[in-house]
């Protein structure tokens, strides 16, 4: 694994961009991916080795097939239980080594790119659809996603 060893930079973000990386089935409970959690490991540690302090991002848009078909999403509250111990996963494993944490990429842009205008697929609340549910619904469940992530890290693992 080749790290930049070009100090210009004293941080380094590894955005965990495929949740699938870590829990190919969307849920901690029905298995963890050790290959995942070995490739982010070793890519933490390269970091570390470099005099990189690694900044990580647990979600930027994209879900694993099961959670889509499961809960569209982040339309269905249900998801952030889901999304909580997906979070916790990555404290137990990473949390030694990383110290800065951002649980969502740009929420309100996955929500409005994605739900209301119909940029992004799936395009599930956008007009030319006319489905009942709106961009909000998703941006809610994600801010309950973040505070439950947010809760388990300060009880937990701070």
């Amino acid at each position: 694994m080749l790290v930049a060893e070009d100090q210009a930079y004293e941080t380094h973000t590894l955005i965990i961009t495929q949740i699938l990386w870590l829990i190919s089935e969307g849920k901690v409970s029905r298995g963890v991916n050790k290959e995942g959690v070995n490739y982010c490991n070793n890519l933490i540690n390269e970091l570390l080795a470099k005099g990189l302090e690694p900044f990580v991002t647990t979600f930027h848009r994209d879900l694993p097939q099961a959670l889509e078909d499961e809960y569209d999403s982040f339309l269905y509250p249900n998801i952030v239980n889901d999304f909580q111990d997906y979070a916790e996963l990555c404290f137990k494993e990473f949390g030694d080594r990383v110290k800065h944490w951002i649980a969502l990429n740009e929420p309100w842009t996955f929500s409005k790119y994605r739900y209301a205008d119909g940029i992004s697929p799936p395009a599930r609340c956008s007009t030319w659809k006319n489905l009942s549910c709106t961009d909000g619904d998703s941006g809610l469940n994600q801010l309950l996603a973040h505070a439950a992530a947010d809760n388990v890290y300060n009880t937990k693992y701070q």
